[in-house]
């Protein structure tokens, strides 16, 4: 079938929105019109090239959309169901079984490989291979191929159009605060970076009951944003010292630290912001090959750890369910983060994102044919 699709042909540079071909679902393949999809720092990082993607290649891993068609042995999703696409994995590793799947043993081949494990892409032109299958989905499109293990149904009276950052950016944050942090009553909590990742984060610990929680930005925008959804303190750290002010705030430091910049510096803030046992959880995406440099005297001799964590660490088909309950009850306003683009402002969407103009970009469909 003919579709429109955002393609990245070189780094740095802008998207072409052209008409291409997509091949039907396969065994356990599913077809999926886009309603609406977010842009993620990831999507621009691989643009980029932090991580050696094949281009040309359609971006995209968080689409939401309507099932048009399945493929044979597919189960988990009917025609006209309303879902959401998120993260790919092999589903036969130890930790996949292990219900880890965010540690996939071949993650990256799932995600980041351009194609399907056996090479071929679903997308094609008549000039030369397109390179697809990007986080099981390359969702910058109308239409889009996905598999049973990256799509996740969900209740149809929720604004479909808004869920698709659940699939990966605002899961990370609020799942690292939940399922790995497992932040609790009484907690404190530094955010460094108050992005839409970091400030799911804060809507997620202030659900769980942290009491003293401190955003770390740059932008006062942000800031202000943050204390609105949950923040009791926040720090500029461009007038700032960091660390020196969440001494002043708590005495010893906080127990727990969220990192979302993925910037060696930052990281180091905030492993010296921690209390003793505290815990640092870093979801950045630095550039491969990116080093930190800690004292080792600070971190063994007080308990202190620091923790990597992808997708945080979720079961997409209870978190991302479990997210959009919290929403439709008013407890997790994540709408509050995203500005709406039409499909064929995309590069726009990304400039805004890049610059930090806007929080979370979504690229609607509806005015593609």
């Amino acid at each position: 079938m003919k579709i429109s699709a955002a393609v990245t042909r070189a780094v740095e540079s802008s998207m072409t929105i052209e008409q291409l071909e997509l091949e039907e679902p396969r065994a356990d393949e599913i077809l999926v019109r886009l309603v609406a999809t977010g842009v993620c720092h990831t999507d621009i990082a691989m643009r980029d090239q932090a991580y050696p993607v094949p281009q040309p290649i359609v971006l995209g891993h968080e689409g939401a959309g309507v099932v048009e068609a399945i493929g044979a042995g597919v189960s988990k999703v009917s025609p006209g169901d309303h879902v959401v696409m998120t993260y790919n994995s092999c589903g036969h590793c130890p930790c996949c079984i292990d219900d880890a799947a965010t540690y996939c043993h071949d993650f990256f081949g799932y995600n980041f490989a351009g194609g399907r494990p056996d090479g071929s892409s679903p997308i094609s032109n008549d000039d030369s291979p397109i390179h697809g299958n990007f986080f099981g989905q390359s969702s910058f499109a109308t239409h889009s191929i996905c598999h049973e293990r990256n799509i996740v149904k969900v209740r149809d009276d929720a604004p479909l159009e808004l869920l698709g950052p659940l699939a990966c950016g605002v899961q990370t944050g609020a799942g690292a605060i939940i399922n790995v942090l497992e932040i609790g009553v009484g907690a404190t909590l530094a955010v460094f970076g108050t992005g839409s990742v970091g400030l799911s984060g804060v809507m997620a610990a202030r659900l769980m009951g942290a009491t003293t929680i401190i955003g770390i930005d740059l932008n006062d925008d942000r800031l202000v944003l943050a204390k609105k959804l949950g923040c009791t303190h926040t720090i500029n750290a461009s007038g700032e010292n960091p660390v020196e002010r969440i001494m002043e705030i708590t005495g010893t430091g906080v127990d727990f630290c969220f990192e979302t910049t993925g910037a060696p510096a930052v990281i180091r803030q905030a492993m010296e912001s921690l209390t003793l046992r505290g815990t640092c959880g870093i979801v950045g995406a630095s550039p491969i090959g990116t080093e930190i440099s800690l004292d080792v005297v600070h971190l063994m001799t007080a308990g202190r750890s620091i923790r990597g964590i992808v997708e945080g660490e979720s079961n997409p088909d209870i978190f991302i369910p479990a997210l959009i309950d919290l929403y439709m009850q008013g407890q997790f306003p994540f709408d509050k983060l995203i500005t709406f683009y039409p499909f064929e402002d995309i590069n726009q969407a990304i400039d805004d994102s890049e610059s930090g103009k806007v929080l979370k970009s979504v690229v609607r469909m509806n005015n593609v044919e």
